[in-house]
């Protein structure tokens, strides 16, 4: 296999006397969706901040395209980090925003982009993702499939090369989560950014990435092919999908109790 474009080596990460990240080795691939999983708690969005700087690692380092990260020059730094963006957990859209507002604010925040270049990049997005007439609506008068996509078209106006995702798909019904997933899957196959996602939607997310890692007792206990997982024997690993896809499922039937799944439109839970 080719070069990583993001490598972990040796990654370690403590907050006071908590060790989260102990030793993490993980590679991360150009043109490729890389998923992190592991139970609650364990440091996934730990991990993901670490690639985009919001974290710097207390041992270790973390490359990309071979050069290390800690070693570069802030401008270099600075320029390396324009080519990222992220989707945060909670969509984090600005509820006194407009729609329109929310998607131009990264192209807006960077002073650099013409009004005209700014209006047909957000333009372009909000057509891309069926999101067309709610320019001027706000997040409170949106579907959660719309502050999904809104929140989609926000991390890619800026036409990155690198999209993080953290856990993009919570709180959503099954049927909104499967639409968050393909919507993932189409625009990435699309636009042919690198995607690294932090989820716990298992066996959801084996079907949109193309690489699995995860993520145990701080350290990374498997990275390979979905199909590789899969047909893993390792107890750990086979324990850890058993309980995971039991527990999607008993949440997709504790949904189909009192209150429908979906009372919206076709259009709204894409």
């Amino acid at each position: 296999m080719t070069e990583p474009l993001i490598q972990f080596k040796q990654v370690v990460k403590r907050f006071g006397d908590n060790i989260v990240l102990n030793g993490v080795d993980l590679s991360i691939y150009q043109g490729q969706v890389t998923t992190i999983i592991g139970k609650s708690g364990i440091g996934k969005s730990v991990l993901l901040k670490h690639i985009i700087g919001l974290l710097e690692p207390d041992e270790g380092e973390i490359l990309f395209q071979g050069q290390s990260i800690h070693a570069m020059a802030p401008a270099e730094r600075n320029a390396l980090k324009m080519n990222f963006s992220y989707m945060f957990q909670g969509n984090a859209l600005f509820d006194s925003m407009t729609v329109y507002d929310n998607v131009a604010l990264p192209l807006a925040e960077k002073g650099q982009v013409a009004y005209h270049e700014i209006d047909r990049r957000v333009r372009d997005k909000l057509i891309q993702l069926d999101l067309e007439g709610s320019e001027d609506k706000y997040p409170s008068q949106l579907s959660g499939g719309m502050k999904k996509r809104v929140a989609m078209a926000r991390a890619l106006v800026t036409e990155p090369r690198i999209v993080l995702f953290d856990e993009p798909t919570t709180g959503l019904d099954p049927i909104r989560k499967n639409a968050a997933h393909a919507m993932i899957s189409h625009y990435q196959k699309t636009v042919g950014f690198t995607g690294v996602m932090v989820s716990h939607e298992i066996p959801d997310v084996f079907y949109i990435s193309q690489r699995i890692a995860l993520l145990d007792q701080g350290r990374i206990a498997f990275q390979g092919s979905p199909e590789e997982i899969q047909k893993s024997d390792n107890p750990l690993i086979r324990h850890f999908i058993r309980g995971q896809v039991q527990n999607e499922k008993q949440s997709a039937f504790s949904m189909l109790g009192d209150d429908p799944v979906f009372t919206g439109t076709p259009a709204e839970a894409k």
